[in-house]
């Protein structure tokens, strides 16, 4: 099963016209932000081989970010650590998400998230669409956008913190991070309120 546009045309039918596909990456990890992209596409011009980022190569989605970025109305925001570590990982991942729509240079007048919870502060008419990213081509779309960035700000705090291995677990929490953490200490990327970072403090 791979993506296609029938919830975008289900919404034009109701009457919307600009509609964006929404989707958070890096709630899991125990370090780095939680980054959300809202992606609207241009049904004539949708880029071929959208699916869910996770599914994708590494340089699949390297050549479908540089082909959304072209053809498509692409916000990408950001939650940081103490964000995630003051509100609890879910309301931060929505919180990047509301920073997504607010960031396209034409609002969007519907949006179509990925899960099946809205942003509680969400003005938006909207729906929440279960395994979205794999569903909606939009989502897929905003999938890629944020894993794409989301990698190449982990790659950037890697180069400041060597060591975790954030090049390539992305923060999260694998057995060479877990022993990195124990040797070499919290740093200020790490989310406090994740137990085993919390457990070490």
């Amino acid at each position: 099963m791979s993506p296609d546009y029938s919830f975008e045309h289900a919404a034009q039918g109701r009457g919307f016209l600009r509609i964006a596909g929404v989707d958070e990456v890096g709630r899991g990890p125990l370090a780095g932000p939680v980054t959300a992209a809202a992606v609207v596409l241009d049904p004539a011009r949708i880029p071929e081989g959208l699916n869910d980022s996770k599914k994708l190569t590494k340089r699949s989605r390297a050549r479908l970010y540089e082909e959304i970025m072209q053809v498509a109305d692409v916000s990408i925001a950001h939650a940081s650590v103490e964000e995630i570590d003051t509100l609890n990982i879910l309301r931060a991942s929505h919180l990047a998400m509301m920073r997504a729509l607010a960031g396209l240079k034409t609002p969007a007048d519907y949006a179509l998230v990925d899960g099946n919870m809205l942003p509680r502060d969400l003005t938006l008419p909207a729906e929440t669409i279960i395994k979205g990213d794999a569903r909606s081509q939009s989502i897929s779309a905003a999938s890629i956008m944020a894993k794409v960035c989301r990698d190449c700000v982990m790659l950037s705090l890697a180069q400041q913190h060597p060591g975790y291995g954030w090049e390539t677990n992305m923060g999260y929490g694998s057995k060479s991070h877990i022993s990195a953490l124990q040797n070499l200490g919290v740093t200020p990327h790490h989310r406090r309120s994740f137990k085993p970072v919390h457990n070490m403090l």
